[in-house]
């Protein structure tokens, strides 16, 4: 079974060539609070899009992070790619502040079956030859916190694109889907990540889950939701591996200084 690695180097400042397995970053902000490091995912992007309110919370918070910079300054300089979604809470003049500087929009609201984060990721994975989506990393600002029903329906949409790499971030911790046709090697950037993580089951059991390098390793085992879960769980180590035969949410905290 081929072996699928992870990494948080984009958590880590960008260098100029990075060794081992080399990942193309997407951003997309959702209509939540920025994280504190958002400047940080913005220069690993190479894409970004806000998703309909997710430009308000750029409008708004990006300029506070450069509390010396003129704000127009700073909106200027971090002009997303796109805006998407069914333009039910961006504000009109956000809309026209980043039309004016030539970014594309697109209203999708006749669809109301799916969510702004849905209809991004759709986007990005239209755009991704096949041969060059195993590369892509799509991480996603909002998009834990605040409704537990927006938060739930971001977490589904892990599971609706397993083909995909896509990490929720939050100031706190991420969350990213560790699909059962792989192995998985989770590298731990120590600096930036952890100790405290976490292995679940979402969805379905899993019959049978083996990891490596956590404090509370499993063996075969089984966990389901009214069972058995791993939950604050801590790594040990510079490698985490797991695997089994479901898909499973991996989770692991982001440190305060990041």
């Amino acid at each position: 079974m081929e072996v699928m690695h992870h990494s948080t180097a984009f958590l880590l400042p960008p260098i100029p060539s990075e060794q081992g397995f080399s990942l193309k970053y997407a951003l997309v902000i959702l209509n939540q609070r920025l994280p504190r490091f958002t400047p940080l995912l913005w220069e690993h992007a190479k894409l970004r899009i806000c998703a309909d309110g997710g430009a308000n919370r750029l409008f708004d918070e990006l300029p506070q992070f450069f509390p010396q910079q003129n704000p127009l300054d700073v909106r200027n300089r971090y002009k997303p790619d796109l805006i998407k979604g069914d333009m039910d809470s961006i504000r009109s003049e956000v809309l026209d502040f980043y039309a004016k500087l030539g970014c594309d929009a697109i209203n999708e609201s006749h669809d109301q079956d799916t969510t702004d984060l849905y209809k991004c990721i759709s986007h990005l994975s239209n755009l991704t030859p096949e041969s060059e989506k195993a590369n892509l990393c799509i991480l996603v600002t909002g998009a834990l916190g605040g409704r537990f029903d927006h938060e739930a329906g971001n977490i589904n949409v892990l599971y609706r694109f397993p083909g995909l790499r896509i990490i929720l971030l939050s100031d706190d911790c991420l969350i990213q889907l560790l699909p059962r046709a792989h192995r998985h090697e989770i590298l731990i950037q120590s600096s930036v990540v952890g100790p405290h993580c976490g292995v679940l089951p979402i969805g379905s059991p899993a019959f049978h889950t083996t990891t490596s390098g956590l404090e509370w390793n499993l063996t075969d085992a089984e966990m389901v939701f009214g069972g058995l879960i791993s939950t604050s769980n801590l790594v040990t180590g510079d490698i985490v591996c797991v695997h089994s035969d479901t898909d499973l949410i991996w989770t692991i905290c982001i440190k305060s200084s990041t």
